[in-house]
Parts: structure tokens; sequence; C-alpha cells
């Protein structure tokens, strides 16, 4: 019987309609999944469900996407996740993984920690320290903690205009990430890794700071140099993403900045600029995950009988002395 690749998505769209058709291309069986929809059960089965089928039935499992929604509902959708993990079902992107990088400090501080050059930033709740941290600065951009594709990011490049925009995030409640502008010629590079190497890049050329596909950013095919090749690896393994868009900027100083790591990103504009098939390189890593997770635990349980055996061929081989 096919193995069944389960694909988690709000909706099926151009990639989760991407990722099915590579599954089906390999000789296996998509499964889509609405995440909105997933259940998890206590003391009854399956442990985990959308209406009354089991994801823990699937050899493994693709996150495509985390929708916006309440902290409940956030927190509930990853601790579906961990215990489809702890359940030994293979999750793509980790829960783990993701949690480290779609929370913008988390990130920032895991790659300052591992000496990865990123630009200076200060994440506070406290209006006066985030006001403080503009002043020094001086050019900033405001960003929500949570986020992608450039949505709510605010260019500050003096005191008044930070003002206005720490003010009315205030309302809201929000927690102010702010960093540092680095110059960067409008255009930075977002580098595709998947498992453990580079598979496509690309230069974003902005209309304006903001160098978003979103926002209509040019797109074109790029070799990267060994050291933003090297940077982007760097960022994804300590993160412990199985694949992930890595956004890299050269500054006008000339200095590498590693700005954000994506855990679900997009490869739309991406595809039109590379001979390789993304998808199909994410499916290709996921089977080889399935694969040596089964050889882990074909020897584990190789390990379990040898040991199991041992007393009673002790007691044989003594027997036999007899």
């Amino acid at each position: 019987m096919a193995a069944r690749i389960g694909i988690l998505s709000s909706q099926r769209g151009f990639h989760a309609l991407a990722l099915e058709e590579a599954v089906r291309g390999r000789g296996c069986e998509p499964v889509f999944f609405n995440i909105t929809r997933m259940a998890g059960r206590i003391g009854g089965s399956p442990d985990a469900e959308v209406r009354g089928e089991g994801l823990g039935d699937c050899r493994a499992l693709l996150v495509r996407t985390i929708p916006a929604g309440s902290l409940e509902q956030i927190i509930f959708r990853m601790d579906i996740l961990h215990r489809l993990e702890r359940l030994e079902v293979p999750v793509v992107n980790a829960p783990t993984a993701i949690e480290r990088t779609v929370d913008k400090y988390c990130t920032s501080f895991l790659l300052a920690d591992a000496g990865i050059p990123t630009p200076r930033s200060l994440v506070t709740e406290d209006f006066e320290a985030a006001l403080a941290a503009c002043r020094e600065m001086g050019d900033v951009v405001i960003k929500p903690l949570f986020g992608s594709e450039g949505k709510g990011m605010v260019r500050a490049a003096d005191e008044e205009t930070a003002y206005r925009v720490l003010r009315a995030w205030e309302l809201n409640r929000y927690v102010y990430y702010i960093q540092e502008y680095v110059p960067h010629f409008r255009k930075d590079v977002r580098a595709f890794v998947v498992g453990g190497r580079v598979a496509a890049a690309m230069q974003r050329n902005g209309s304006g700071w903001k160098t978003n596909c979103s926002k209509g950013a040019e797109v074109l095919p790029m070799e990267l140099s060994p050291e933003m090749e090297s940077l982007a690896l760097q960022a994804v393994r300590i993160t412990g993403l199985d694949y992930a868009g890595v956004d890299l900027m050269q500054a006008e100083d000339g200095r590498i900045h590693v700005i954000e790591i994506n855990s679900i990103p997009g490869w739309r504009a991406l595809q039109k600029v590379t001979r390789e098939d993304i998808p199909g390189l994410i499916v290709d890593h996921v089977l080889k995950r399935i694969h040596r997770g089964g050889a882990a635990r074909s020897a584990e349980g190789i390990q379990q009988v040898r040991a199991a055996s041992e007393p009673a061929d002790r007691a044989s081989a003594e027997k036999r002395r007899e």
C-alpha cells in the first residue's frame, strides 16, 4: 500500500497542491488536512485527527501553514504537532523549529548567540524603552514579533515618526520589535535550504526599502557566495529546520547579515528563476527521513530482541556446559 503523506494547511492553495503533486509523483498518497479542524483525544483513538481521519496514520506530515488565530488556537495547533512527534510521526518542519523561527526575537537571539551576524535590535513591551531604542539607533524598522511577507513593518527614520508608531501599537498591546535599519541598495537575497544544502537562491530588488516579493520586488536568479551559503546553512542548523527560506542582506558597507528565517517558506517566485523542482526536493527529503526513521526503529527493535534474548541464551549456554 502506498505511503500516506499528510499535508497540513488552512487551504489547498498553490503550495499545498504542488506538494500533493510531488507526493503523488513519487508513488505515495497525499492526504490534505485542514489544520484548523484538528482534534486531540486523551484516552481514545485516534490520538490526533481531522474529522475522524487519524493524523498518526500518515508516515509523515508536512506543515504548510499555521494560520492566524487566537493565542489558544495557535498553542493548541502546536500542541497537536508536538504530540504527533511524541508518537514518532515525522513532522516537517518540527514544531520546536517552527516555534523558534515564527518568533523574531527567538530567531534573533539564536543567531546572535551563535555568532551569526544579524542587525542590532531591541524587543520590549515597554513604550519608554522602545522609544529610547529608536532614539539611540536613529533609523529603525519596527516589526510585529510574529508575521511574514513584510506585513506590518514600518520604517521610522526620526523620533516623531517612531513616537506615533509606538503609541499606535501600544493601544493594541503589541510587543515592540525594533531593528536597526541596514542600508542595502534596496535588495536582499532569499536562500532556500532543503536537507542541509542550498537548493536555490534569488535576489530580490525592491522599488523601496522593502524587498518582499509580495510587495512587488523584482526577482533574479543568484549563485550564492561561499560566505552567504555558509551563513544560510548555519542559520538553518541552529534552528533545527528540515527546510527553510533564509533572508540575507548585504549592507552598503559590505557586511552580510541574516535578517530572518522562514520555517514555512513559499517558493512561487523562486520557482520562476530556478530549474530545481522545489516541492519535489522537499518531498524527497521527507521520504529520506521516513527511510532513516524506519531503519533506526528496525535497528532499535533488533537491539531490544537481542537484549530480551540474552538471559535465555546464557541459560541455554550454561545448560550445554553442564
